[in-house]
């Protein structure tokens, strides 16, 4: 590890510490990935809800869905983790996939809108012309077209929340953030930590672009 000592930086970066940190970190990962695959999951179905309600003629849907995506894509994603937590009194785990979930269906529902509003008129007309009802228009025809066309929207959406579980620390949620600020507090070096951390999530969110990058190739097919 003495060779480590050669990248480091005095009073700004420690190398040794910083690779010494890693495992540390990362034993918050599964965390880190539970929290970004169940809120992501959760809000793909809310964010179609909403974008269903939204395209919907029926006034009782369509504006309370405008109404919440409107609320939600213009309040912190903290303020609202804060909402749930303390204001709910919801435990730290549950608090964090709801606030993750309500938050990221709004500009999914975004997206999904945009998307559906790009298919060809004419492949609803077609559809609708085969006699095909509402709902296996939009399952058959419409959203398998839409879907390819999200997707680099809805990788940007997943990165965004990936780098927001972060923010679980704030309630106690032992996640990699939270994991880095004990190492960090440990050691009273704060600065190699972090940068560490950040490296660590540059990492994974670097992998999470490669596979929608090869998602992206396979659907192109």
């Amino acid at each position: 590890m003495n060779w480590l000592s050669h990248f480091s930086i005095p009073n700004f970066f420690d190398a040794p510490l910083a690779v010494q940190s890693i495992p540390k970190i990362l034993a918050g990962f599964p965390i880190s990935a539970f929290l970004t695959i169940i809120s992501f999951a959760l809000a793909l179905i809310l964010g179609l809800l909403l974008t269903l309600a939204q395209l919907s003629k029926f006034r009782i849907l369509h504006w309370p869905a405008r109404a919440f995506i409107s609320f939600m894509r213009g309040v912190p994603m903290l303020v609202v983790l804060f909402i749930i937590y303390f204001g709910f009194q919801t435990d730290a785990i549950p608090a964090a996939i709801i606030s993750f979930t309500i938050s990221c269906s709004a500009f999914i529902s975004e997206v999904f809108r945009s998307s559906f509003l790009a298919v060809n008129n004419g492949q609803w007309e077609a559809a609708y012309s085969l006699g095909l009802p509402y709902r296996k228009v939009i399952s058959k025809v419409v959203l398998p077209q839409a879907f390819r066309v999200a997707i680099p929207a809805l990788g940007n959406i997943l990165l965004d929340l990936f780098k927001g579980t972060s923010l679980a620390a704030m309630i106690t949620v032992t996640d990699m953030f939270m994991d880095a600020k004990i190492v960090a507090g440990a050691n009273l070096d704060y600065m190699t930590i972090y940068i560490t951390i950040a490296i660590i999530y540059w990492f994974f969110c670097w992998l999470i672009t490669i596979g929608q990058t090869q998602l992206e190739n396979h659907l192109a097919l």
